[in-house]
């Protein structure tokens, strides 16, 4: 059994906001104490004005490498089909060594249709994606393995996603981290999919580090959470301008639970 620290994680959402913004609350949150600071990897807003400001995840990856000092960083999460797997390993990589250590790849399948047809990669299904996630890991696993240098540590893979077919075995075949946004309910039935993967492929469970999506007060939210097994509990921070106080909150109650 793997004992883990509660870890909070922020996604800093790169739409709506000038990107000093964005360098201003990479900072602000670091100096919070948070433990992981998250982008995503689109290319147009999620929501509010489809065609308002955005930034693209890898080249903010690097950096936040430089900018910052402690919290590790990563996407949540990269979108495989938009590099090729050997390019995305090296990537990767020298953004590892750029952050002295501190990457986590975040990855999942795809599924922001906009993103395609605009940057001209084919949408396919949700199924050929998947497929797709799962042939690319073993490659990016493989190129690390080749690049000189090589990675300064096993860098961390955290996959999203809860399709229990496909998506639960790659977890229980390729990560480090799983993320969800689940509620109690879900994340235990959930998490029961996982460890039946995991059994099917000879993992211990525990070695998997369970991350949620969360939101409100952390009294309140994660309890429940915490007890079916989460260790790590990401918030959203939303643009123009980035508001931490909620994010000051989660953070107190991690060190409070930390002792």
């Amino acid at each position: 059994m793997t004992t883990r620290s509660l870890r909070i994680g922020v996604q800093i959402k790169p739409q709506h906001a000038e990107y000093a913004s964005i360098r201003r609350a990479a900072a602000e949150a670091e100096d919070l104490g948070v433990d992981i600071l998250y982008n995503w990897d689109h290319f147009f807003p999620l929501n509010g004005e489809p065609e308002g400001l955005h930034f693209e995840c890898w080249t903010m990856l690097a950096a936040w490498a430089e900018q910052t000092s402690r919290a590790e960083i990563g996407a949540l999460v990269t979108c495989n089909s938009y590099r090729n797997p050997e390019l995305l390993a090296d990537m990767a990589r020298t953004v590892d060594h750029i952050s002295d250590g501190r990457l986590i790849l975040g990855i999942g399948s795809g599924w922001f249709e906009k993103d395609y047809q605009e940057y001209g990669y084919e949408f396919g299904t949700a199924g050929g994606r998947l497929d797709d996630l799962g042939e690319a890991l073993p490659r990016i696993e493989s190129r690390w393995g080749k690049l000189n240098p090589a990675p300064t540590r096993k860098i961390p893979v955290l996959i999203g996603g809860g399709g229990e077919k496909k998506t639960l075995r790659l977890v229980a075949k390729h990560a480090d981290v799983w993320h969800t946004f689940a509620d109690p309910e879900k994340l235990a039935h959930k998490k029961g999919v996982l460890e039946r993967h995991c059994a099917d492929v000879g993992r211990d469970p525990s070695e998997i580090e369970v991350s949620v999506g969360v939101s409100g007060e952390p009294d309140e939210v994660a309890p429940e959470l915490l007890r079916l097994g989460a260790t790590q509990f990401t918030l959203g921070l939303w643009g123009p301008e980035f508001d931490v106080t909620e994010l000051r909150r989660w953070v107190g109650w991690r060190d409070a639970q930390n002792g």
